[in-house]
């Protein structure tokens, strides 16, 4: 970022995507301001409401080269405006939102002049972002954007440049669905009535791999979960289509034939494209790696 300018600023520095770049700038060598009623003790922290802001911090985004909202979609929106008017146009305003469409209408005719760009990383802040994808939303592209874009390449992030709408689509697939999949095989198990502690012992790897997910998500923020779900236009289509597979699956069953079971898993591994190799491999790999785990887990590491 410039460094002649002010410090960064990030809204929400003291949740968990604000606490990831906070310490991604700051390694980097550039200066960050949090706003965050939860800063704690960081002593360049403003604490405050950021739809209403202080003196303190209107100042502080005057001279900032980047302002970030690592914020829950309905208060990103409603600080755009007072925040956005306070930039220069050198600068550029940051969102991290899951859902990016409302946001993408909302700055269409913004009435501020500041470059605008959306990031959402495709992973869980604490596992780091080294080797792991972030989802990049242009707004209102310019120069500022692409030195935010570099940095994300320095700190190791995978960069893809995506639209709005591409995003949304693509997050309905690959976070929506997915979710609501992992979800439906817990809620699955309950109508089962099986052990949890016979079903641990005897599961085969694919099901100890579900069984890990869906520990990890429902131990998640609901919130969080629950905006993937219900903030994203096009869950709503990702659920319906799990629906209608397993709809297709049943009805594929029924007939007995192998030819036909055949065809579905085809259609299947389809949508896996030429990385199909690669996946398999992957599998593999973690199968391996979690016979491993599980050995040591039930007599005890070395």
């Amino acid at each position: 970022m410039n460094a002649a300018a002010g410090p960064v600023v990030v809204a929400g520095g003291a949740g968990a995507v604000g606490r990831m770049l906070v310490e991604a700038f700051r390694r980097d060598g550039t200066a960050v301001v949090v706003i965050d009623p939860a800063a704690g003790d960081d002593p360049a922290a403003l604490r405050g409401d950021v739809t209403a802001p202080t003196a303190a911090m209107r100042d502080a985004v005057r001279v900032a080269p980047a302002v970030v909202l690592a914020l829950p979609e309905t208060t990103a929106l409603a600080a755009a405006a007072p925040l956005g008017a306070l930039l220069s146009p050198a600068a550029v305003l940051v969102e991290t939102l899951s859902v990016k469409s409302a946001w993408a209408r909302a700055v269409r005719e913004p009435g501020w002049s500041a470059q605008c760009v959306g990031l959402n990383p495709m992973f869980a802040p604490a596992l780091g972002m080294a080797g792991r994808p972030v989802a990049v939303v242009e707004h209102r592209p310019g120069p500022a954007v692409e030195s935010l874009v570099g940095a994300l390449g320095r700190w190791g992030a995978q960069v893809v440049r995506l639209t709005a709408d591409e995003h949304d689509r693509v997050a309905a697939a690959t976070q929506a669905a997915t979710h609501a999949a992992v979800l439906a095989f817990g809620l699955a198990l309950g109508r089962l009535d099986v052990s949890p502690s016979v079903a641990g012992a005897t599961a085969p790897p694919p099901h100890v791999l579900l069984r890990a997910l869906l520990a990890r998500i429902t131990a998640g923020a609901p919130e969080v979960y629950l905006d993937v779900q219900a903030g994203n236009p096009h869950a709503a289509a990702a659920r319906a289509a799990l629906r209608a597979s397993l709809d297709e699956l049943d009805a594929v069953v029924g007939a007995g034939s192998v030819a036909g079971f055949a065809d579905l898993l085809a259609r299947a591994g389809t949508p896996l494209g030429a990385d199909a190799d690669r996946y398999r491999e992957l599998c593999a790999g973690l199968f391996a790696e979690l016979t491993h785990e599980e050995t040591e887990s039930r007599h005890g590491r070395a």
